[in-house]
């Protein structure tokens, strides 16, 4: 069982600047992307895919997720990342968000029930874009529906 639990965020973006991020955002490399077509990430990935997003799977032990090729981790993406969308435990957060600073990142996204602060505003000084407890796929379809 985890010791970590989701903190409540101490800021996050407002919604006009949610907006211009799914509006402007192109690649999304999803950490913690599952195989299984019943969880989260893999519904979410699917749709932003469907929704025009070039998507990235990040996951060690995996070869190919919705027709995309798996990378490992952040740093062995070969193309530049928009968004870092995080569907990894609390305890993962600190390493990815190292990882999302060093690759050029613009944007770290923690999804519904994930929100780390001290990482969160280290992501901030380091000039990224963060937001916390929130699911793209939910602010996609409430601001651009279908």
């Amino acid at each position: 069982m985890s010791t970590a639990e989701c903190q409540f965020p101490e800021f996050n973006p407002e919604d006009e600047e949610i907006k211009a991020i799914l509006a402007n955002s192109k690649t999304v490399a999803v950490v913690g992307l599952s195989p299984k077509p019943e969880r989260d990430s893999h519904r979410v990935a699917k749709y932003l895919k469907e929704h025009g997003y070039q998507i990235i799977p990040v996951r060690p032990k995996a070869d190919e997720i919705l027709g995309e090729k798996v990378y490992a981790a952040l740093k062995d993406i070969p193309v530049a990342v928009d968004v870092v969308d995080i569907f990894r435990n609390i305890e993962a957060i600190p390493g990815i968000v190292e990882e999302a600073i060093a690759i050029g990142a613009k944007v770290v996204w923690m999804q519904l029930g994930l929100a780390e602060n001290q990482s969160a505003r280290k992501a901030r000084e380091a000039g990224l874009t963060v937001v916390m407890n929130k699911c793209m796929k939910i602010e996609h379809s409430r601001y651009f529906p279908d």
